[in-house]
């Protein structure tokens, strides 16, 4: 009798327990219940803006450019065309230009490097024929078929190899600027362009000249009362 006693005690002691471990465990799903709300809001709106960001960048990318109504920046005209000749007349999409900058740099280091062999090979020539080493010689291919330098025309030479040097020389200098200037005109003509791409040129926008009859309120007669001149009408 004793031992059922104490079993029957020991069952409701148990369940007692149990049920105290349920309680705990409701009272503590109720205090998480809001932080779970809040935890699947958060994680439903990062994905509402995940799902629109990527919707706005896919509608980015199919939507093609109006070159029709696209207007250069001349701010990265000016760069490019500073960085890389002629990068900004294609960003410009004036690609018929190109040819024309192109050939001018073609033909400055054409002219630059011509100028610079044919310098050198003057300069050398002056020095040989300005020294008393007879072996060498190199003036000889620049002389005519059978001329020769004597003592005679010595001076001669000298002044003309000399003269030629200083020319190919200058010619030389002058090139590599004309070269420098062919490369600021395309950097201007890249920001300027890019400039008069926003500027109006619509019908509205017109300059009429046009002779006038004029008074000059100086009394008389109706011939010395009026004035011939010319009239110029801006519409904007």
């Amino acid at each position: 009798m004793t031992a059922v006693l104490m079993m029957a005690g020991l069952n409701g002691y148990a369940q007692q327990e149990k049920l105290a471990v349920i309680e705990t465990g409701d009272s503590i799903g109720r205090l998480l219940a809001p932080l779970d709300s809040l935890a699947m809001a958060d994680a439903e709106k990062l994905a509402e803006d995940t799902i629109s960001v990527v919707v706005k960048k896919q509608h980015k990318e199919h939507v093609k450019r109006d070159w029709n109504t696209w207007k250069p920046n001349p701010q990265r005209a000016l760069w490019l065309a500073l960085v890389i000749p002629g990068a900004g007349q294609i960003y410009n999409r004036k690609y018929w230009k190109l040819p024309i900058i192109y050939g001018g740099f073609m033909g400055c280091i054409y002219a630059l490097t011509w100028n610079n062999m044919m310098y050198k090979d003057y300069s050398q020539a002056y020095l040989d024929i300005m020294d008393d080493d007879p072996g060498t010689a190199s003036y000889n291919k620049f002389l005519h078929l059978g001329k020769q330098i004597t003592p005679a025309n010595e001076e001669r030479y000298k002044t003309i190899f000399k003269s030629r040097k200083d020319k190919y020389r200058r010619w030389r200098d002058m090139s590599f600027f004309v070269m420098l200037g062919v490369y600021a005109i395309s950097v201007i003509d890249a920001y300027v362009d890019a400039e008069l791409s926003q500027f109006d040129i619509s019908r509205d926008l017109s300059l009429k000249v046009e002779p006038a009859v004029l008074p000059n309120h100086s009394g008389g007669n109706w011939l010395e009362a009026q004035s011939l001149g010319v009239s110029c009408t801006l519409n904007f």
